[in-house]
């Protein structure tokens, strides 16, 4: 029987695979992959509030980082716009299939995490919007 854990899984990838397009390269992925979480952050901010979305995020870095070193967080990155801009340029520069991979596990890491805090049903509730197959949010619409 399928656990939420593997919803996640899979909606995320879905979801991932679709925002990076039909035949992306890593930057690509990892333009796909800031969008997800920005749409995440702006859903979840009016919820747990901006302070409590950075500390999941910065976690979810934290814990996926073991598995894929590109995501790990090197010096005090107060500024979310410059430690955003650092996840994108690494993801970038790796190959498609491993910035695919680290974006996949990082997401799928932050939902799990605010799914602990807050339950499966709201979190399926307050995240819905961005399982659905919708244009990407840009980074204009939303900062962390």
């Amino acid at each position: 029987m399928p656990t939420q854990g593997d919803f996640y899984s899979v909606t995320i990838q879905r979801v991932l695979k679709f925002r990076a397009g039909t035949t992306p390269d890593a930057g690509m992925v990892a333009e796909a992959t800031l969008n997800i979480w920005r749409q995440m952050a702006a859903l979840l901010a009016p919820i747990i509030g901006t302070r409590g979305v950075e500390v999941l995020f910065k976690r979810s870095l934290q814990l996926t980082s073991r598995t894929f070193p590109c995501l790990a967080i090197i010096g005090d990155h107060g500024d979310n716009a410059v430690l955003l801009a650092n996840i994108k340029e690494n993801l970038a520069a790796g190959a498609t299939n491993d910035a695919m991979k680290a974006g996949h596990a990082l997401l799928v890491t932050f939902t799990e995490l605010l799914s602990t805090l807050i339950g499966d049903s709201l979190t399926n509730r307050l995240l819905s919007p961005v399982w659905a197959f919708s244009s990407p949010i840009s980074e204009q619409e939303t900062e962390l």
